[in-house]
């Protein structure tokens, strides 16, 4: 394992968002939300693309049968392998945007809202299946933010970034019903702000701090266990990449920064930081 980071692509992002592996491409997926892009990186090639979305992006996720899914600020849109565009479900809301989202292992979309002002209790964590079905799990939310499962897909983890908590709920095998709330973390003042996660092969969970400058790496027990320091203040979310699934990605954000660091807003990669878990594809 290193500490050391890499540049994978300097880009001044306005609020860098969901960096995710799509294994069927070999490309790395990140948005950078409140510009209303969607990027790919191909760590193998260098080559980067980049598409406007027409509206502000929460997170882009691949599917099962080719293109993405993407929650958009008026709801879930699906992009098809020829470019084509549909609404799977469409639910504009005003004053509310998208904000993270994660596939579990059903295939099932778990797509987080919030509210632009941040009003605590304005936003909500829904369950979306490929047929465009929406089930509210959580309608108390103020900042939807990371969400990932354990290795045996029991468990859920979960982040309302103002608690400054990194939750766990017990997973329902049966209907994916989430019960049981606990915290597994709380971090100290001074820390930051959890925002993304990823849970890893040994089931430890990496949470980015947003005016953190750092990513953290903790146990099931929720024990601290290691923590990679960053230059950038406002580390948003984490992914692990590459083809064995062993490179940390780690996106960023210049938004409210008044004399933002040249790498904010960029995609920064931690090589050979541990041994991520394969992420399932949207399934609709």
């Amino acid at each position: 394992m290193t500490n050391t980071f890499e540049v994978a692509v300097r880009a001044e992002a306005t609020l860098g968002e969901g960096p995710t592996w799509d294994p069927a491409t070999g490309r790395l997926l990140w948005i950078d939300v409140l510009g209303s892009r969607v990027h790919t990186y191909d760590p193998a090639t260098g080559r980067r693309t980049l598409r406007r979305t027409g509206q502000h992006v929460g997170a882009v996720k691949p599917r099962a049968g080719g293109g993405l899914v993407l929650n958009l600020r008026d709801g879930i849109g699906l992009l098809d392998a020829d470019d084509t565009f549909r609404w799977l479900h469409r639910e504009a809301v005003p004053g509310r945007r998208a904000n993270d989202a994660a596939v579990a292992p059903d295939g099932s979309l778990w797509a987080g809202t919030m509210r632009y002002d941040e009003a605590p209790c304005g936003g909500t964590l829904s369950r979306v299946t490929g047929d465009g079905t929406v089930r509210v799990l959580l309608d108390d939310v103020t900042v939807s933010n990371g969400t990932g499962w354990s290795p045996d897909g029991r468990l859920m983890y979960y982040v309302d970034s103002p608690t400054r908590r990194v939750d766990v709920f017990d997973v329902g095998e049966a209907d994916g019903r989430i019960t049981g709330r606990r915290s597994l973390v709380t971090l100290e003042e001074g820390a930051g702000f959890p925002d993304g996660l990823t849970v890893d092969a040994d089931g430890c969970v990496w949470v980015a701090l947003w005016d953190g400058g750092a990513v953290r790496r903790y146990t099931p027990a929720g024990v601290l266990d290691r923590v990679i320091d960053l230059p950038v203040p406002r580390v948003t979310a984490c992914a692990f990449g590459g083809p064995g699934l062993t490179d940390l990605y780690l996106t960023t954000a210049r938004v409210g920064l008044s004399a933002p660091h040249p790498l904010a807003g960029s995609l920064l990669v931690i090589p050979e930081a541990g041994e991520g878990l394969p992420q399932p594809a949207f399934a609709g």
